[in-house]
C-alpha cells in the first residue's frame, strides 16, 4: 500500500523561504511520476511542479524561478524547495504520485494519472 506523508509546511514572511518533504513508502516500481499540488478553499486544485522517473522536471508558471522540485537519493523523498514566496504561496500542499511498472514512452506517458495522494501539510504567507 503506497503511502505519502507530507512535511514542512508552517507560516513564513513574504519573500521568506520553506522546504517541503514528501515521504513515500510502499512501493517500488521502475517508472514514476511525482509532484506536487495545492489548494486553496474554494478553488481547485493547482499543480505546482513535478518530477518523473526520467528526470524531466515541469512547473506552474507562477512559481517557476522560485520554487524547485527534488527527490532524496532513495527516490523515495521529494521535496519542494519553496524561495521568494509570496501571500499567494498560501495553501495546503500536497504530494501525489503515480507509479507503472511500464517504462516512460509510448505505453506510459508520465504525470497524467496520479493514483496516491497524501494528507497535505498547510503552507501560510503573511505580508
Amino acid at each position: 500500500q503506497v503511502q505519502l506523508v507530507e512535511s514542512g509546511g508552517g507560516s513564513v514572511q513574504s519573500g521568506g523561504s520553506l522546504r517541503l518533504s514528501c515521504a513515500g513508502s510502499g512501493y517500488t516500481y521502475s517508472s514514476y511520476c511525482t509532484g506536487w499540488f495545492r489548494q486553496v478553499p474554494g478553488k481547485e486544485r493547482e499543480g505546482v511542479a513535478s518530477i518523473d522517473s526520467d528526470g524531466r522536471v515541469n512547473y506552474a508558471d507562477s512559481v517557476r524561478g522560485r520554487f524547485t522540485i527534488s527527490q532524496g537519493n532513495t527516490k523515495n523523498t521529494l521535496y519542494l524547495e519553496m524561495n521568494s514566496v509570496k501571500p499567494e504561496d498560501t495553501a495546503m500542499y500536497y504530494c501525489a504520485a503515480e507509479l507503472s511498472d511500464t517504462p516512460i514512452g509510448q505505453y506510459y506517458v508520465p504525470c497524467e494519472g496520479y493514483h496516491s495522494w497524501g494528507q497535505g501539510t498547510q503552507v501560510t504567507v503573511s505580508s
